[in-house]
């Protein structure tokens, strides 16, 4: 089935679903008007009038599971660990409704994935807003049978250096949950509303800020057994840890962690959307080929159609080929 002439599946780790259910729990809420002028704010009407046709345009995609797997056969994509899109964070809502959105899209997500078992994987979501409520929630998302969560790149007024968020890395690493590392909006707002920088320059920022602050604050010293996967090939982070190393050898204060940050890639899962065959090369060279995973953001347009022409046309050996296209997230994937 797989494109490549291999009897391993070819795995895309980064797809997306939406619920309608979730949007239906938080409809009429004042929180959620807010949210949506905040969201406003920080893309621009330019970028607001072009996502919304965009995203209805792949409804089908999002919600019919027939059409996920035509999509899927087209790509010579085998497995999907599909996500809900990041638009049903909602982290605005009360510690009720924000149990209930969770809940709905847990329970929502490994329904659709149930109709196509053999194909479809799937990750829940936890409030990340609701620091108390995420353990709690991780484990009704593994319940519910899915591999895992999604989060943001940082809640409202915490970063995930927070110490709230010890008892969630704590169940993370115990059950073996998988983590998705998914920035939704970049807080740096009206700097970047026009041409779309909100996402071409606010996504890879916000990578690199979530995961310098799991880093340089000893996260992944206290949890090195958590395995995150980082959206977006981990954006600027990856490719500039040589400035974060400088840091952390010449600055006290960039001395939170016990080793130098670029050491720390090598605990952490990245998809391979970055674009560029260079930068890929870049990615797999510093966190090593068994660290890097194939990803599209299907079916969205910052995604790739063709995720095995992306990969390849970085020109890898054989091998490292075979790994980053389906061997490591096989291997994330399995079930002890």
């Amino acid at each position: 089935m797989n494109g490549t002439g291999s009897a391993a599946p070819t795995i895309d780790v980064h797809a997306h679903l939406l619920l309608p259910e979730v949007e239906e729990a938080v409809a009429g809420h004042p929180g959620l008007a807010e949210a949506r002028a905040l969201d406003a704010r920080r893309n621009g009407p330019a970028a607001l009038a072009v996502n919304g046709p965009m995203v209805g345009k792949r409804i089908p995609e999002l919600t019919d599971v027939a059409v996920r797997l035509a999509a899927m056969d087209a790509q010579g994509v085998d497995i999907q660990l599909v996500s809900p899109s990041p638009s049903h964070y909602h982290y605005w809502t009360d510690p009720q409704l924000a149990t209930r959105v969770c809940r709905l899209a847990n329970e929502g997500t490994a329904a659709h994935c149930a109709k196509a078992p053999d194909r479809l994987h799937g990750l829940g979501l936890v409030p990340l807003h609701q620091p108390d409520l995420a353990a709690e929630l991780l484990d009704h998302a593994l319940e519910s049978g899915l591999r895992g969560v999604e989060i943001s790149s940082h809640a409202p007024g915490r970063e995930l250096s927070d110490p709230a968020y010890e008892p969630l890395w704590s169940r993370a690493q115990e059950t073996g949950a998988l983590l998705f590392l998914h920035p939704f909006g970049c807080t740096l707002d009206e700097r970047l509303d026009q041409w779309y920088l909100s996402n071409t320059v606010g996504q890879p920022t916000e990578n690199a800020v979530a995961l310098s602050h799991l880093v340089f604050s000893g996260v992944l010293d206290r949890h090195p057994g958590l395995r995150l996967i980082a959206a977006h090939g981990g954006g600027y982070l990856p490719t500039h840890l040589g400035r974060s190393d400088h840091a952390w050898r010449a600055r006290p204060d960039a001395h939170g962690c016990a080793r130098r940050p670029s050491s720390y890639v090598r605990q952490l899962y990245f998809d391979s959307l970055v674009h560029d065959p260079g930068v890929l090369r870049e990615l797999i060279r510093v966190a090593g080929a068994d660290r890097v995973l194939l990803g599209s953001d299907f079916p969205f347009d910052m995604g790739t159609d063709d995720p095995l022409a992306a990969l390849r046309a970085a020109g890898l050996s054989g091998p490292d080929l075979q790994a980053v296209r389906g061997g490591n997230a096989a291997a994330l994937l399995r079930k002890d």
